[in-house]
């Protein structure tokens, strides 16, 4: 059953990250009984909210994705495909949870940030890039060039974005891929490029869209200027222990409401004019909205109750050990120690990791292995986390990953076999998965504010690093592919 499949996924992509902080909270961490007691409740909700919720993905979203798409194509109007893509994309966003969760770590540091116009240029921006993307497949234009010109626009805007908004919009790039927008971009792409009949061409569209939010909070940032005021911690949940869930729980189902219920009158009006699909589709595509909204209660009331407190205290005590010490000492190295941990542990247990490393495998015929593949990901994850912890030990700017980071991974782009690059920069999203938005960051945010640093300059960047370092590691591993393939060729003609 597709719920037994979904569980079992959820269970090893959350469970991994709570025995780590449980056992560093009964340890190195000591986090109290009760907040441990919160943490394990919130997981265990995250853990049921995210397979109720991608059930009903699976059920109601996707499907009326890749008829949308195909049919889009088959009426051969080009305006009335680009116009459908962004305002597909733009709800799809909103309704992202990852969008949300970050959204609200944000204003928990920086609460003049106001977060209906930061979600709403957030799901503008995946809407334009979406538009493109799908533009690219129906022209054919080469995907690095599309790659190289966005980001060379991305990167020309940042030089005039306030520092505040500099890490949180390259953060929001890979917030927005997650377990909502991927699939249903995904899907609209496999169903422009099935009708073209040009499969290939489907991969990509993750990684061009995921470019647009990047540019828009950076436009927001120029917008809004620096009169937003000082950064600053938002106040503390007034409500305390267990009885956080209720607390929080009428605001998390205002929220979602707001967000599906826009997402659902589309999907209506694309039933009723675009696709028209069977009565039996329909009560399935509303059982699966049904769960979709139950799933996303469950799994932001326990993000929000259980992991965020739990991973911004963690981070909060290894944090003051180490700023404790004049020296680099046992807890400035257990802190970065966690953090190349956890990244190892968020990526090898994304459910979306493994279905790409599957991908890999059957493009390459089995010469490039998915070991190889877990390898390379999981190191290169460990250590943008790791990373992370040293910038904010440090407190220097999150330019010092990103230049150099983006120049290698665009370079790479003229070397590196076409479908590899493709997957390359759809996986940036794969690997910056709800755990990186939600217990990493706040992870991240409680090291920087027990450094006594700006925790939207410092912490800020970690999903962008997260989101970064696979377009390198697929892109090499494309390389060595590609070389053992001209090897396995000149053998054969020798």
């Amino acid at each position: 059953m597709n719920l037994t499949v979904k569980l079992k996924e959820t269970t090893a992509s959350i469970v991994p990250i709570m025995i780590i902080v449980i056992i560093l909270g009964c340890t190195a961490a000591p986090l109290g009984g009760e907040l441990l007691l919160q943490f394990i409740t919130g997981g265990i909700q995250a853990i049921i909210g995210l397979t109720l919720f991608l059930v009903g993905v699976d059920m109601g979203i996707l499907p009326i994705g890749t008829a949308v798409g195909a049919a889009l194509v088959k009426k051969r109007n080009l305006v009335l495909l680009l116009s459908a893509a962004f305002i597909t994309g733009f709800f799809v966003t909103a309704a992202e949870p990852d969008v949300q969760v970050l959204a609200d770590q944000i204003m928990s540091v920086s609460p003049d940030i106001n977060k209906l116009q930061l979600v709403l240029m957030i799901s503008a921006g995946i809407g334009l890039f979406t538009t493109i993307g799908l533009l690219r497949t129906v022209l054919s234009i080469p995907l690095h060039w599309v790659l190289i010109l966005s980001y060379g626009f991305t990167f020309m805007l940042a030089a005039f974005t306030p520092a505040k908004f500099l890490a949180v919009a390259f953060d929001s790039g890979g917030a927005t891929t997650g377990p909502m927008t991927v699939p249903f971009i995904m899907a609209l792409g496999v169903g422009v490029a099935a009708v073209r009949g040009r499969d290939n061409d489907s991969f990509g569209l993750t990684g061009i869209a995921s470019i647009g939010p990047i540019g828009a909070v950076l436009l927001f940032g120029i917008m809004s200027g620096n009169s937003s005021g000082t950064v600053e911690k938002a106040a503390e949940e007034t409500a305390a222990g267990m009885a956080v869930f209720y607390s929080i729980l009428p605001g998390v189902f205002s929220e979602v409401l707001k967000a599906l219920l826009p997402l659902t009158v589309l999907f209506i009006v694309f039933q009723i004019t675009l696709v028209k699909m069977p009565p039996l589709q329909v009560r399935k595509m509303i059982k699966g909205i049904i769960y979709s909204l139950f799933g996303l209660i469950l799994f932001l009331t326990g993000v929000k109750g259980g992991f965020m407190p739990a991973g911004t205290k963690l981070g909060e005590i290894l944090g003051t050990f180490s700023m404790q010490s004049e020296s680099v000492d046992g807890y400035t190295i257990l802190l970065v120690a966690v953090g190349l941990i956890l990244g190892a542990a968020v990526v090898c247990a994304e459910p979306a990791v493994w279905v790409l490393t599957n991908q890999v495998e059957e493009v390459s015929g089995g010469t490039v292995k998915r070991r190889l593949l877990l390898i390379a990901l999981s190191a290169g994850v460990a250590l943008s986390i790791g990373l992370s912890m040293i910038r904010v030990i440090l407190g220097f700017s999150i330019w010092w990953y990103l230049i150099p980071g983006y120049a290698a991974a665009l370079t790479l782009t003229f070397f590196c076999p076409r479908m590899f690059t493709a997957v390359a920069f759809d996986s940036g999203g794969v690997a910056s998965g709800p755990m990186t938005s939600t217990f990493i960051l706040s992870f991240t945010l409680g090291a920087a504010i027990a450094y006594g640093g700006n925790p939207v300059t410092d912490a800020f960047g970690v999903i962008a690093l997260v989101a970064m370092t696979p377009l390198i590691t697929i892109q090499i591993v494309g390389l060595v592919f590609r070389n053992k393939m001209q090897k396995n060729e000149k053998g054969v003609t020798a």
